[in-house]
């Protein structure tokens, strides 16, 4: 039975690009595959013809014989043979697969595709939390900070080879860091149990890291916290954070930010509010108060009269600053209006002798009282 045109197997057209052609093949190779057609017959031959055609096709030197001599380019004997295509074995549909399989699942295999992995890997990123004051957070500071971490060996300069000696190509898996093993109709790769996925081995170890190429250490940072942090800011110092394996490049340390509850000021944003108590006298005639700001100053806050527990006040530009950016926000003033105790019996007379004379002076409760005595009244009717 003669072959079919391998363009027409796979449904492409001679001027096809690599792109397109992988894709074609990719779908009919899903379609007809073995494993997905049990009850068909048929589709493992399918599927080997595809196989075969993409194999051919996918190779420059390949297709270029093909589309001049067609499938006598690789008969025996043919044209092929004497081009150096002679005596191939066609049909060879798992290696054709491996190509869109790694296209596929390369991604989920732990390494990138179509080329050796390097020895050297990246450090991991380290955490710090830090903790901070709330006049730290509206300052800004430079802390000091001791982290444990790896660092590079430097008796084998982090290569992780004693004596100066160099690391040796795995011979497992010739330093690709995968081995690949077939197993049906799919080409499988798993980690290099050699080498651990690193692709390169150590004869000579350094006795200083055992071949890791870092060593355990603790070290002294300084950290610049900027003016208007809050709680969660994340501050990554490049560079600072734990030795990559054998030379590898350094991971980052990221320190996590954490602002202190304060005694007076309670923060929102940007903004500060501050409860202040103020005596009943104060508050019936009015008067001035002073208030502590988060820079250490006073202010001066003007209460008017009849002032009520809960009323607010704005003070401008006394909140914190805006982090990395221009602008202050407020610092809010509630004031408590506070109830005495402990009176003595000339207090005690005083008040009871005021209570009797303002009985016009308090709206709110005559207002509420009024409500309540109506409410009443409708309950009776």
């Amino acid at each position: 039975m003669a072959k079919r045109d391998y363009y027409e197997v796979l449904g492409v057209d001679r001027g096809v690009d690599d792109g397109t052609l992988k894709k074609a093949y990719r779908k009919k190779a899903m379609e007809f595959h073995p494993d997905r057609n049990k009850d068909n017959p048929e589709a493992e031959a399918k599927f080997k013809e595809l196989s075969e055609a993409y194999d051919t096709l996918k190779d420059p030197e390949k297709k270029a014989a093909y589309d001049r001599y067609g499938h006598a380019a690789f008969e025996q004997g043919g044209m092929g043979a004497r081009g150096g295509f002679g005596g191939q074995q066609h049909g060879d549909f798992a290696s054709a697969f491996s190509d869109v399989f790694d296209d596929l699942f390369g991604d989920f295999m732990g390494g990138p595709r179509g080329g050796a992995r390097s020895r050297a890997q990246r450090g991991s990123d380290l955490r710090y939390d830090m903790r901070v004051t709330l006049e730290e957070a509206y300052s800004g500071t430079q802390k000091t900070v001791n982290v444990p971490t790896s660092v590079s060996c430097g008796s084998c300069s982090g290569t992780g080879a004693a004596g100066g000696s160099e690391p040796q190509t795995c011979p497992s898996c010739s330093g690709m860091g995968k081995v690949r093993a077939q197993q049906g109709f799919f080409t499988v790769e798993r980690t290099c149990p050699t080498c651990g996925g690193l692709g390169q081995t150590i004869k000579d170890p350094c006795t200083v890291c055992r071949g890791a190429g870092r060593v355990e250490k603790e070290r002294a940072l300084s950290v610049n916290i900027p003016a208007g942090v809050e709680t969660g800011t994340r501050i990554r110092l490049a560079g600072e954070g734990e030795a990559g394996l054998r030379g590898g490049p350094t991971g980052d340390l990221y320190i996590f930010v954490e602002v202190q509850p304060h005694p007076i000021f309670e923060r929102d944003g940007i903004n500060l509010h501050c409860s202040v108590p103020v005596s009943m006298g104060t508050a019936a005639l009015g008067g001035d108060i002073e208030v502590p700001t988060i820079d250490g100053g006073r202010s001066r806050v003007k209460i008017p009269q009849g002032s009520q527990s809960g009323r607010q006040m704005r003070l401008r530009g006394k909140g914190m600053p805006m982090l990395r950016g221009q602008g202050q926000g407020d610092m809010m003033i509630e004031l408590a209006v506070e109830t005495p105790v402990n009176l003595t019996s000339r207090q005690k007379e005083l008040l009871r002798e005021f209570e009797k004379l303002s009985e016009d002076n308090n709206p709110e409760s005559s207002s509420f009282f009024k409500k309540v005595k109506s409410f009443w009244d409708g309950v009776k009717g």
